[in-house]
């Protein structure tokens, strides 16, 4: 029973950033596979953007994690928290949502979400449900836990308190919201950015206040790198891999990233076990394993979380049809464009030329094919749909066209 529990404890640790009071979450693991007793395991989550990508589901694999030994998941939505709206990282008071908005969001995070998660063993809650019953005097006796200089000791607050840039006082309550949350579902483990450590921190302070008996443990993940290996993975950066994307572009994506990147999606994405990556870097190391088969392996398991299973091998029968036997490069940049888009302009705003009358040049010489295509019409319209444009021998881009 000792290598088990070593085992999850190892596991519950794999690419975490930091956590505090590791102790507590052993006891707690021990606890369970002793007496067979549950923990719960919180993360919240303010249904600002429904859609997510996998550097969001770095988090939610880590609360999969916890499942395995004997972790309940709460999964928090901050349907109440989020008409405040969290100002972490922010350098300016955020928009507030619309109680339409939360509650559409929030429907498409569950969708999403249990994917991934065991749906029975999680726990969906709003935390609406006892923050509006606070009341006035609850709430001034929750603020009276925190004082003044502790909160503008966030780094967020002070910077904007430096540059003089407004902070509103509702944005105060947040943390401690967040924190109270923690006290009203009696939480033992809370997982959070890097970025929310203040936040997470909260809970063991309120938990303390409130004499819950209990401080949770604090685990946080770190930030997943996007496919250029350098910046975050953003929607705004264009580096991202949707869950929600087709299973062909998610299979290509991951193929894409660098082989030193696949080691950490490996760490941060995988059900694999510590053991199981071990012996596939092992097999790498020693030349028995390619590494173009590694990062294949893992780009079907990921699709088939996101698509189900067989999509895995499905979407790379099809990447190999139609980009290996082609000599198609699978790193090529991809630009979105509304529909008609003139072939000219196309190839313009994909920027494999500078100019449309470039490109009417181009076309004239039998110089630009369409998904492997040579084309000479150069009125083209695209409707929509996906193609691969290439221009000479070594210029390719992708277009989605919507």
């Amino acid at each position: 029973m000792e290598n088990k529990i070593r085992e999850a404890i190892d596991e519950i640790k794999r690419g975490s950033f930091e956590i505090i009071d590791i102790e507590a979450i052993e006891k707690l693991i021990k606890r369970y596979f002793e007496t067979g007793e549950n923990f719960y395991v919180k993360a919240g989550f303010d249904p600002t953007a429904p859609d997510l990508h996998l550097g969001h589901t770095v988090l939610i694999q880590k609360l999969a994690t916890f499942q395995k030994f004997g972790g309940i998941v709460q999964f928090l939505i901050g349907d109440f928290t989020a008409t405040i709206g969290d100002p972490t990282g922010k350098s300016e008071t955020r928009k507030v949502l619309s109680e339409e908005d939360v509650q559409r969001n929030a429907v498409s995070y569950k969708d999403q979400v249990f994917k991934i998660l065991d749906e029975s063993k999680t726990e969906v809650m709003f935390n609406s449900k006892w923050l509006k019953e606070l009341g006035t005097g609850g709430l001034i006796a929750l603020a009276s836990n925190l004082t003044v200089a502790r909160m503008i000791e966030r780094d967020d607050f002070s910077k904007r308190f430096a540059s003089n840039t407004p902070i509103a006082v509702s944005e105060f309550l947040y943390p401690l919201l967040q924190g109270y949350d923690s006290v009203a579902m009696n939480t033992d483990i809370e997982l959070g950015g890097t970025d929310q450590k203040f936040n997470l921190l909260m809970g063991r302070t309120l938990q303390k206040a409130y004499n819950c008996k209990k401080q949770q443990a604090v685990l946080m993940m770190p930030i997943l790198e996007g496919l250029d290996g350098v910046q975050k993975m953003s929607k705004s950066l264009g580096n991202y891999i949707g869950v929600t994307d087709e299973a062909f572009d998610m299979f290509g994506k991951i193929l894409s990233i660098s082989d030193e990147l696949m080691w950490r999606y490996f760490e941060l994405l995988s059900a694999k076990s510590l053991k199981e990556i071990e012996e596939i870097k092992e097999g790498v190391k020693s030349e028995t394993l390619h590494p173009k088969k590694v990062k294949e392996s893992l780009a079907m398991e990921i699709v088939e979380r996101f698509h189900g299973n067989g999509a895995g091998i499905t979407a790379k029968e099809e990447f190999e049809r139609v980009f290996a036997k082609k000599d198609v490069p699978t790193d090529m940049n991809s630009f979105e464009l509304d529909a008609p888009v003139w072939i000219c302009q196309a190839l313009v705003d994909s920027k494999l030329v500078d100019s449309t009358s470039q490109a009417r040049r181009d076309i004239k010489a039998n110089a630009v094919s369409i998904n492997q295509e040579k084309i000479g019409d150069d009125k083209l319209n695209l409707e929509k749909g996906e193609y691969i444009l290439q221009k000479g021998k070594k210029n390719f881009a992708k277009i989605i066209i919507k």
